[in-house]
């Protein structure tokens, strides 16, 4: 693994009349977890989204250790990027099962202790459109660590829960990171980034300052 595991180089991207990434330069070291703070709209979704693979930039480029970024979904990463869309009329498991038959890297079991690492039943049958937003939240969030990816990208993620939700999930994030996970998180509580994060950089208008 490369020393930094994601490597973003004059990064550009634009909407239209609007620049959403202004030549935007960063590294990322692998095994720590990374804060990026901003008001929306200031560009941290949209450069989520280029270093996922889900965008492509105007100009520059993202490395993903040491390699150029390819679809998100040949990659070894986790991502909570707004709201996940699961199906309603299934239960957690058999959504993530679903999801997890795409690359066929875990087992049931796995998943369910996935589901128990969230918080929620890894036997319950309770339909997903049923779930309240701390639920499917908790849901998005196993879904996005269900593999144990090397990068974790979270948009966000502790939205929509509540203030024990907020404290089990900052203890689980940890606890991925000391097994091996890079994460990069954005998130608009203060406190998330001081008991989470290692480096912190601002993102505003475009542009990010370390």
């Amino acid at each position: 693994m490369a020393e930094y595991l994601v490597e973003v180089q004059s990064a550009v991207k634009k909407f239209k009349e609007t620049t959403a990434l202004k030549q935007v330069t960063v590294k990322f070291e692998a095994g720590k977890i990374h804060g990026i703070i901003g008001r929306n709209g200031s560009g941290k979704t949209v450069l989520f989204k280029c270093i996922c693979g889900f965008m492509k930039l105007d100009s520059g480029a993202i490395l993903l250790d040491g390699e150029p970024v390819k679809p998100a979904v040949a990659q070894d990463i986790g991502i909570i990027i707004e709201e996940p869309g699961f199906i309603g009329s299934l239960s957690g498991f058999k959504n993530l099962k679903l999801l997890a038959s795409i690359r066929r890297e875990i087992t049931d079991d796995e998943i369910r202790e996935t589901l128990d690492l969230v918080g929620l039943d890894p036997k319950g049958k309770k339909h997903v459109s049923k779930y309240s937003l701390g639920m499917r939240h908790r849901l998005g969030i196993a879904q996005a660590i269900m593999e144990r990816p090397k990068l974790l990208i979270l948009d966000e993620p502790m939205n929509g829960l509540d203030k024990q939700g907020v404290l089990e999930m900052r203890e689980l994030f940890k606890k991925l990171n000391q097994e091996g996970a890079t994460i990069i998180l954005s998130s608009h509580y203060a406190e998330d980034i001081e008991a989470l994060c290692e480096t912190v950089c601002e993102m505003d208008n475009g542009e990010l300052t370390e």
